[in-house]
């Protein structure tokens, strides 16, 4: 199936930290409900990194197969575009990661709630086999939803709402309405990667038929865009520190937005798609930072 260091290629590892963002924020949640256990949270971002690898390897092979990745792309080369790993191989790599990634989530989802909780354990493996549907059809297949404009509202639902608030419930068997705004953010700022990548792809995307929400409504609107989605994540984790009466202390996670403040005038004065390449890394990490900052916030002043 190809050589190991193509296959580290494919499942683009660069990506991972925006992935594990939602599942550090949720059992952050959790531990302010004084639920934590590390066995289920190591098997949690195992989990999420397999579902993030099958979506990376489908990503790659769909927008191959279609002919979205090719001369005129911006970024990394990918594998399948390059030649580096075959079709059938990718598909079969494509397989395997997702019977290795069900088989994960199914090991997390019984020690998180036993065998006496099976309403739980069947609603989980049911959000599972849609994590991997999710995964698959953003780019394969006739009807892709990523080529239909519906992108965003995918990573919002699966990489914010339900990493952050899926993983809190895995601890607590329990959720409450604040816990909205930060899973919320989260999820916003997840889309505001993928809003960059759709900007830095706006011309190949519009050549060959990729109908991004870029491509729907033009460049300038699509930074205008953007300036919303990390606006509204600063608003919401703003508005969660008020709910949840954070101290000045306690919220120096917050300090996480500047570097994205800088990053949003960096956007709104750019005119060449090109250029905003090296902006996806910021905003990604940014989001980690974020993620990290905010569990030891809440562990330090439990």
């Amino acid at each position: 199936m190809g050589n190991t260091k193509a296959w580290i290629q494919a499942a683009r590892l660069r990506t991972l930290p925006l992935s594990l963002s939602g599942i550090i924020v949720g059992t952050a949640l959790a531990s302010l409900h004084g639920r934590f256990e590390i066995p289920i949270f190591i098997l949690a971002l195992l989990t999420t990194v397999g579902f993030q690898v099958t979506s990376n390897f489908a990503n790659d092979y769909g927008d191959g197969v279609k002919g979205t990745d090719n001369e005129d792309r911006i970024g990394p080369a990918r594998a399948l575009q390059s030649g580096i790993i075959s079709r059938s191989s990718l598909k079969r790599g494509i397989i395997v990661s997702t019977i290795v990634s069900m088989a994960m989530a199914l090991a997390l989802i019984y020690l998180s709630f036993g065998p006496e909780n099976f309403t739980y354990i069947l609603i989980f493996f049911v959000l599972g086999l849609l994590s991997i549907w999710a995964a698959i059809k953003y780019t394969v297949g006739s009807n892709a939803y990523g080529y239909k404009g519906m992108g965003d509202l995918f990573v919002f639902l699966f990489f914010g709402l339900l990493g952050v608030l899926g993983s809190m419930f895995l601890y607590t068997k329990n959720l409450d309405w604040s816990s909205l705004l930060p899973a919320g953010s989260i999820g916003l700022l997840c889309v505001a990667v993928l809003n960059l990548n759709n900007l830095r792809d706006v011309v190949s995307d519009k050549k060959h038929g990729k109908i991004t929400m870029i491509v729907k409504m033009g460049f300038k609107s699509g930074k205008r865009y953007h300036f919303f989605l990390i606006l509204t994540a600063l608003i919401c984790f703003f508005a969660y520190i008020l709910f949840e009466n954070f101290d000045w202390k306690q919220s120096f996670f917050m300090l996480a937005f500047i570097p994205l403040m800088i990053h949003l005038r960096t956007v709104m004065v750019t005119t060449e798609p090109v250029r905003l390449d090296p902006e996806l890394k910021k905003v990604a990490l940014s989001t980690f930072l974020l993620a990290v900052l905010f569990f030891i916030s809440v562990n330090i002043f439990l």
